[in-house]
């Protein structure tokens, strides 16, 4: 699986709040299944490009 979050940036969008190590991991696996959702939207629409409203 390729690592899609930056950890270092976690703990800077929420300064206030400690984050457990199992966070990245987690957030990278909903990041890749929102990618692959988005994936499949865009063959189904006969497209080779990702954009946003496929998100």
């Amino acid at each position: 699986m390729v690592d899609l979050i930056v950890k270092s940036k976690i703990k800077e969008a929420v300064p206030d709040l400690s984050v457990s190590s199992d966070v990245p991991e987690m957030l990278n696996k909903k990041v890749m299944q929102i990618l692959k959702e988005a994936a499949e939207r865009t063959r189904a629409n006969g497209r080779r490009t990702l954009q946003g409203r496929d998100i």
